[in-house]
């Protein structure tokens, strides 16, 4: 299945309200009509918006908006191993994954130093997502990095780092088995919600992050943050991977733009 899969109960589960700053209380998250608090239906993803190669000094990079949360991604490699020779993996590359988050990511101005707990987690869940599907065998001895900055957060953060750097190994010419897309889900009255937003997420839904490799359909890495009762597991799951899949296919489309554009450029 994939490299990884892991779960954490953190307490029991509301369904049917949202609290956030206290005015939002009691919000539905899904009207009677089927609509979602940002006007989307239950399995709509957001308006998702990608540029590569925006930093000229790595080897790839990436811009990318899911809606209101945007990350920037760079990769640098493959390139000799640094820091301690006993990492070195003599039949595959050494996949180095740093997550951060700006300061002014989210409307809580706090400093989030490099190396805290929640960025050290999505650090090693960027890791294990990558090391499914860069293709690590072609660069023995050698080393991968990629660096993924959350500039505004709004919900998904993992799904969007993981989307803005498989955007960034593509730009950098690093061979990959496949699109590594990511979707975060959430369970609502019955319903499944495709890509949730800050407000969802906050609102007690029991919800599950996922990254596939669409086209032989293997899971990269689940998370769940909830409770979930396991008759609804199985709905949830299917549910995130057409999310992915329609991610890869907005994927697809950015990167077959910049080579366009590339070619033009480049006079070819």
């Amino acid at each position: 299945m994939g490299n990884v899969v892991q779960s954490e109960a953190r307490g029991a589960v509301r369904f049917s309200s949202v609290e956030v700053c206290g005015n939002m209380a009691g919000l539905e998250l899904l009207s009677d009509q089927g609509y979602r608090l940002d006007g989307r239906k239950a399995t709509e993803l957001r308006k998702v918006q990608a540029r590569m190669g925006v930093f000229a000094q790595a080897d790839g990079s990436a811009y990318l908006e899911q809606g209101n949360t945007k990350a920037l991604a760079v990769v640098y490699g493959p390139h000799e191993m640094r820091g301690s020779r006993s990492r070195t993996r003599h039949d595959q590359a050494v996949i180095n994954c740093q997550y951060s988050m700006a300061t002014f990511s989210t409307a809580e101005r706090k400093r989030r130093p490099h190396g805290d707990r929640k960025s050290t987690e999505m650090s090693l869940h960027l890791k294990q997502t990558f090391e499914a599907a860069v293709m690590t065998q072609l660069y023995p001895r050698s080393q991968i990095d990629i660096y993924v900055k959350i500039l505004q957060s709004d919900g998904g953060n993992y799904s969007v780092c993981v989307n803005a750097a498989t955007l960034a190994v593509i730009d950098a010419g690093i061979p990959m088995r496949d699109y590594v897309c990511a979707c975060t889900v959430g369970f609502v009255d019955e319903t499944p919600l495709a890509d949730l937003c800050y407000a969802e997420e906050s609102g007690g839904v029991s919800s599950l992050a996922l990254a596939l490799l669409p086209r032989g359909g293997q899971i990269a890495l689940l998370q769940m943050d909830a409770r979930l009762h396991q008759d609804h597991l199985e709905t949830l799951i299917e549910a995130a991977m057409t999310a992915c899949k329609g991610v890869s296919k907005v994927l697809d489309e950015v990167v077959r733009q910049h080579l366009q554009e590339s070619s033009v450029l480049s006079g070819e």
